[in-house]
């Protein structure tokens, strides 16, 4: 064992006492003290999903055909034939819908703890570019089904965009491969799905990192002298570990006790009753109903605006108004409108 290991460091270089400061460094980083406590401790939860929706979008692609006519029945082979299948897609739709959960629940936490102030603005614009990549990857991946909800919810989905002037038609076509949803959609959506999206999303969670061992984790606000800190190792490490078995958990025990259905293969020339998007999307989908189309999505997109920059916003505002806290207001507003309209939608249709 000496002798390899030696004919290794030959053959690759590694300054092996640097590395194991680095490494020491990394293990002893101060953690506040506040984050003992289980909600603050999310944020090594979505690269761990990341990392699960890899593995299993991998297998998942052995067998899917990204064409129209055998889409459907590839997701039904999976399903019913392969292996293990049904458990392999069901660990890959409820590890989604988890992802999209830990990030909403990890930016609430940021969020109203102004875990966003001076100087770590850029690395919450850089989540909500992980959240948007991450609801990408749900939406091109629940459209890959081709069943009758998935194609019409892409159908709809993809219609919103031409309504963006000036640029909306042609990113509309950009995106379906022509003006309907054909085949060239479902391509683009597969391509999109598994390479570009995945990749982007990868690079804005590393950088979400670096930029978080740069800065260091944030202490609670107004308690930054006083808060004590303790290292990464052994307590953070372990908490970390413990979400991630726990993750593993529940999503095995939904894949097996609520595994993902099959619906209806779709077809272009009957529309359903009813198009329902992902739960996720519900509050966005609710509010369209009662707005102009045209209006809600301008509304939609100066919310995005205004959610991506708000660190600077809030600066903006505490400087005019230092007793009162803005975020908490808007926070709030925000979480009441998404919570009705969402299950406005759950319950009413």
């Amino acid at each position: 064992m000496k002798n390899f290991k030696s004919w290794l460091l030959e053959r690759i270089p590694i300054d092996t006492e640097k590395t194991s400061e680095v490494v020491k460094e990394i293990f002893s980083e101060p953690i506040p003290s506040h984050m003992k406590y289980w909600y603050y401790a999310l944020g090594a939860t979505p690269l761990i999903l990341f990392f699960i929706q890899v593995v299993t979008g991998i297998l998942l692609t052995f067998y899917y055909i990204p064409s129209p006519e055998m889409a459907y029945e590839s997701v039904r082979y999976i399903t019913e034939e392969v292996r293990m299948g049904f458990y392999v897609r069901g660990l890959h739709r409820w590890g989604s819908n988890l992802m999209v959960i830990a990030i909403f629940l990890h930016m609430v936490r940021v969020f109203f703890t102004r875990g966003y102030r001076n100087p770590r603005e850029i690395n919450w614009v850089i989540g909500v570019l992980i959240f948007l990549a991450t609801l990408t990857l749900c939406f091109t991946g629940y459209s890959l089904v081709y069943n009758q909800l998935s194609y019409w919810a892409a159908t709809v989905g993809t219609n919103m965009i031409k309504e963006i002037p000036f640029i909306g038609v042609p990113i509309l076509e950009l995106i379906r491969g022509g003006s309907d949803v054909t085949a060239n959609t479902l391509t683009r959506f597969f391509n999109l799905h598994i390479v570009f999206a995945p990749i982007i999303l990868f690079i804005l969670l590393m950088v979400h990192i670096v930029m978080v061992r740069l800065h260091g984790v944030s202490k609670l606000e107004g308690r930054e002298e006083e808060e004590k800190t303790y290292p990464f190792y052994p307590e953070h490490f372990y908490h970390t570990l413990i979400v991630g078995l726990f993750i593993l958990v529940v999503i095995s025990s939904l894949a097996v006790i609520l595994p993902p259905g099959l619906g209806e293969p779709a077809n272009p020339a009957v529309t359903p009753n009813h198009i329902k998007p992902e739960w996720y999307f519900y509050g966005v989908y609710s509010l369209l109903k009662f707005l102009p189309v045209k209006f809600g999505i301008y509304l939609i997109a100066v919310f995005i605006i205004v959610g991506t920059f708000w660190p600077f916003i809030d600066e903006f505002l505490r400087k005019k108004l230092p007793n009162v806290k803005v975020h908490y207001f808007f926070g709030s507003l925000f979480a009441v409108l998404f919570i009705f309209f969402t299950l406005y939608e759950m319950l009413v249709y």
